[in-house]
């Protein structure tokens, strides 16, 4: 319920301050963290895997935000980039740290040539200029593209997308769900600011 609340005053408040956001403009809370969705929302597909079973013994803690190759990648919300680095598992990927405890990662980033699955892309084609360690980004700036790097190479192109808090890692989906369903429908004005007569 709480969440719902949160959800919904946001809401009001970014409509009465912008007019009617446009889809893909809108930011929704759950409880006190505010995220625009990552991605193009009618490019991306999506599911709540959290936890679900992973090779080795692992267990998901992401959403998959599944998108064609070179799909745009955006930041989620405000904050700096934490890191730009590859690794075995997460491939290619950016780290970003928000305020109030909040991180969010974008990993499986795009390190294909154009036209190939060759791994062999320069970091360019991987993320956006003027995204390195240390930078600031906004909500809905871009950060990269998305790929198949790291184990997930072979496979169907997404991105893997996770949000921390005080260093845990959280379920994802619902603010997702949130952020996709202010994007498809904002609150129209007349609903958020009615006139009142004396």
């Amino acid at each position: 319920m709480f969440a719902r609340i949160t959800t919904l005053a946001l809401a009001l408040a970014l409509v009465m301050g912008f007019g009617i956001l446009p889809p893909g403009e809108a930011r929704a809370a759950v409880d006190d963290f505010q995220i625009r969705f990552p991605q193009g929302v009618d490019l991306t597909n999506f599911s709540n895997s959290w936890h679900a079973p992973r090779s080795g013994g692992r267990r998901h803690k992401g959403t998959d935000l599944m998108a064609p190759k070179h799909s745009e990648v955006y930041a989620a919300a405000d904050g700096v980039v934490l890191r730009v680095v590859t690794s075995r598992n997460a491939g290619r990927y950016v780290a970003i740290a928000h305020a109030g405890g909040w991180e969010t990662y974008y990993m499986h980033l795009n390190n294909d040539i154009p036209g190939t699955n060759n791994g062999k892309a320069p970091w360019f084609i991987t993320v956006a200029d003027g995204i390195y360690e240390g930078a600031e980004v906004k909500a809905g700036q871009l950060l990269g593209w998305v790929g198949d790097s790291g184990n997930a190479e072979g496979g169907s192109s997404h991105t893997h997308f996770e949000i921390h808090r005080n260093g845990r890692a959280v379920n994802p989906y619902p603010y997702l769900t949130a952020a996709v369903e202010l994007a498809l429908h904002p609150l129209p004005l007349s609903v958020v600011a009615p006139v009142y007569i004396r």
